[in-house]
């Protein structure tokens, strides 16, 4: 079991994964290679929304093949309160922030860690929720209690993320990169890694949800992270939806989007995030 002592909310956030069914709710459109709203300028009532839908219980596809997830209700509210429509398009991670350069979409929502690095090529909006980086390896391993015991292990990330830029700083690890958290948690399954850093709320929610079986995290958090909306430098879209959000955080939409996915209360968030 992860202690999470340094951070109330995910400590709220374990708890509600044990106990609750998450329930996959139908979000809003699927793939488009429309060309973004505001690519040929600013204020667009629809705005081109990238998201990599392989990241449960933030983003991924349902049943009936559309966009479900807490980023996805997230966004639709966001979009509602500040008066355009959202229109999703699904890219690899690794294509996202590429795609906010060239702007192809007008902003991205994909479980994004704010970093200085990406700051220094795409803008981010105030963070929409808290997260960290944790380590998870089979159940029957006890040699691997925190992230010291990983030099020279064999660690499989998504490419792309916070956590595969960690397993690479590690001394002399045999890093694996995947397409997508869930496959690099099934082949930690599989034995073929010894251990995956991957964000923790994701890593609880396929552990929590039994979809990938025989898997615990370990020790305390590797890091604390916010994520947040990415879009294109210079933007005119940052205020509109750091507008959305501050209207659903005071209306109690947020609180309500975050009950459903995670069966427990939001914590306050900072109106920017610590570098």
């Amino acid at each position: 079991m992860v202690r999470v002592t340094r951070f109330r909310f995910l400590r709220q956030f374990l708890v509600g994964l044990v106990c609750v069914v998450m329930i996959a709710a139908c979000g809003g459109g699927g793939d488009t290679s429309t060309p973004a709203g505001d690519a040929a300028g600013g204020g667009s009532d629809r705005l081109v929304v990238a998201t990599e839908p392989a990241f449960p219980p933030f983003e991924f596809q349902a049943e009936d093949g559309s966009l479900a997830g807490f980023d996805i209700d997230l966004m639709n509210a966001i979009g509602e309160a500040a008066g355009f429509e959202v229109e999703f398009q699904s890219l690899p991670f690794d294509g996202i922030i590429p795609a906010l350069q060239s702007n192809t979409v007008d902003a991205a929502i994909s479980g994004m860690t704010i970093t200085a690095a990406r700051l220094e090529t795409v803008d981010f909006s105030r963070p929409y929720i808290a997260a960290g980086l944790a380590i998870a390896v089979q159940e029957s391993n006890t040699d691997i209690n925190s992230i010291d015991d990983l030099e020279g292990k064999r660690i499989a990330v998504q490419i792309g993320t916070t956590g595969a830029e960690t397993a690479n700083g590690i001394a002399n690890a045999q890093v694996s990169t995947f397409d997508s958290a869930p496959l690099a948690l099934q082949e930690l399954a599989n034995g073929n890694a010894d251990a995956v850093i991957n964000d923790a709320p994701v890593t609880l929610d396929a552990i929590a949800s039994g979809n990938i079986p025989g898997l615990k995290v370990i020790g305390e958090l590797v890091t604390e992270e916010y994520y947040g909306i990415a879009l294109p430098k210079g933007s005119p879209n940052l205020e509109r939806v750091n507008s959305g959000m501050a209207t659903i955080i005071e209306n109690g939409t947020y609180a309500e989007i975050f009950q459903t996915w995670f069966g427990a209360e939001p914590p306050e968030l900072p109106e920017e995030a610590p570098l």
